[in-house]
């Protein structure tokens, strides 16, 4: 993911099933920044779509210089076609938005005025303070869902789903997508020292397609934020999520075992159909298994770290006058 000096915004949208909304999304983001004094590039990610939107892309990139989009040869997912928008992005800052229009391309350049003007910001998050869906089906369980997400990973944000975001490049230089990773974005890149604010930004109800959300992707989210957590907390350092476990279990297992092999030894009583045998080899054999476990996890992280990645990252030199 290269930066172009040519090129100042990147503007990414996954489109999947959007054929409806393509023409005026693109209309929209083309009036949008016209007159913000800014080069900037629309890369649309069409995830496999069935209507047509991927030759409607086609044409549309014929009378728009501007829109450069890509084909993924499947329907992989949002975190993937926008993965793949940050992969083709050359810009120095990275926008992402819905296609679906809900959220509005009007935002952008006052958020790119609000990230200039706040240098030690890294990342922008909108948040739908006036969303406009169903309360039932979709503001109630993202309500929880933030709620949770910003207990869980530390960076509390009142709107996690909205798409429309602003990245510096360097946010994004060590996160990749996959799952529905997306969401988490700005959590992820806070744990290599991005800095994340939120602010309002406008929201629309869906007028023309139809919505891809299911209530079987909240349960996806839960799964996946089971591994955002594990990532944040236990990457670098296995041991102390397999190697706790593995302890807890393997300690009380031993000591069972201890008590009965001291009741056979120093009283003679038949232990052999005892519940509390079946229990103590039972927790001392998962213990170790969870042990083993963790020393595996530790050596396929030195074996990722050494060879290529640096365990740390660097910043500039601070500036200004030292407190007093």
């Amino acid at each position: 993911m290269a930066a172009s000096p040519e090129i100042a915004v990147s503007i990414v949208i996954p489109v999947y099933n959007e054929y409806e909304n393509l023409p005026d999304l693109v209309e929209r983001v083309h009036t949008a920044m016209r007159d913000c004094g800014r080069t900037w590039e629309l890369i649309c990610v069409d995830d496999g779509s069935r209507d047509g939107s991927d030759r409607l892309l086609t044409q549309l990139a014929e009378t728009h210089p501007a829109l450069k989009p890509r084909w993924l040869k499947r329907n992989y997912g949002q975190s993937t076609a926008m993965q793949a928008g940050f992969d083709a992005a050359s810009g120095a800052v990275i926008v992402t938005l819905d296609g679906d229009l809900q959220n509005d391309p009007a935002d952008i350049p006052r958020l790119l005025d609000m990230l200039d003007s706040s240098p030690q910001v890294d990342i922008i998050s909108g948040w739908r303070e006036k969303r406009k869906d169903a309360f039932v089906l979709r503001k109630l369980p993202s309500w929880l869902a933030n709620k949770l997400i910003s207990k869980v990973t530390g960076v509390r944000l009142h709107d996690y789903g909205c798409s429309l975001k602003l990245y510096r490049r360097e946010a994004l230089a060590n996160v990749k997508l996959y799952g529905e990773l997306h969401r988490f974005v700005p959590a992820l890149a806070r744990e290599f020292g991005a800095q994340v604010i939120e602010t309002p930004v406008m929201h629309h109800p869906r007028l023309r397609g139809v919505s891809k959300y299911s209530i079987d992707r909240t349960i996806r989210v839960l799964l996946d934020l089971l591994w955002v957590k594990f990532l944040l907390r236990f990457l670098h350092r296995p041991m102390h999520a397999f190697g706790g476990v593995g302890l807890a279990l393997l300690i009380p297992g031993l000591l069972m075992l201890a008590w009965l092999a001291g009741l056979k030894l120093f009283t003679g009583v038949d232990i052999g159909g005892r519940p509390l045998l079946m229990l103590g080899v039972m927790f001392t054999l998962m213990g170790g298994q969870f042990l083993g476990m963790g020393i595996l996890g530790e050596l396929l992280i030195r074996i990722w770290h050494e060879p290529t990645r640096s365990q740390y990252l660097l910043r500039e030199a601070p500036t200004g006058t030292s407190p007093t």
